[in-house]
């Protein structure tokens, strides 16, 4: 499904990923593990094209990636939890939820947000309160939750646990695995793999923007 050869991003004169690969299949469970500052928000960032790639390959099913402008990204079906959520503080838990649905104007979303609650009763229960007023880990789940709402297909993880209740991090991982048996896609970026590891298909270590097997 997701295929990455030879990618080559640089943010200013600065070299991040060198000469990177990975694949996820339909239906797997990648892990991306590496220390801080070692590519991992930058390779989710080149996927969903918030950085462009200076050299490589990346498709998704049948799509050339670089292609396909980011907002169109999540039309073909990929969703993206960024590190830092990016919920917008004002708004409520559902109206955040709702954001890519009104900026790429998807019709029929009731179902999927149905889809979502049921899957994470918790956000039903918190999803007329304001971002702002969530704890970190609710905050996971709330952009866990957004990215839902379009990655049908893939969705991109990056550090999920990070900074966040040991009881959150173990919630993080059931509603992983939940989502894992119906098949969706998943490439989940950790420092370690301590929440993840009976999860995963298979992992990639980076290092210094280098990818290999684990």
């Amino acid at each position: 499904m997701l295929d990455i050869e030879n990618l080559n991003v640089a943010i200013g004169p600065v070299p991040i990923l060198r000469d990177s690969a990975l694949s996820v299949q339909t239906g797997e469970m990648i892990g991306l593990i590496g220390p801080n500052g070692a590519g991992k928000t930058t390779m989710m960032r080149a996927i969903m094209g918030l950085l462009e790639a200076e050299s490589g390959r990346m498709s998704f099913d049948h799509f050339e990636l670089p292609s396909i402008p980011p907002q169109d990204r999540a039309r073909i079906g990929i969703g993206y939890l960024p590190e830092d959520r990016k919920l917008v503080p004002q708004l409520s838990t559902e109206e955040n939820i709702m954001i890519p649905v009104w900026a790429i104007k998807i019709p029929d979303y009731e179902d999927r947000l149905k889809w979502i609650y049921d899957l994470m009763p918790e956000v039903r229960e918190f999803k007329d309160r304001s971002a702002n007023s969530l704890s970190g880990g609710q905050q996971k789940l709330a952009a866990l939750a957004r990215a839902l709402m379009v990655g049908g297909r893939l969705i991109l993880l990056d550090e999920p646990s990070e900074g966040i209740a040991p009881v959150l991090a173990r919630r993080i991982s059931e509603v992983l695995r939940d989502l894992k048996s119906e098949g969706l896609s998943i490439l989940i970026a950790e420092s370690n793999d301590h929440h993840c590891a009976d999860l995963l298909d298979r992992a990639y270590r980076i290092e210094r923007g280098a990818t290999h097997l684990a």
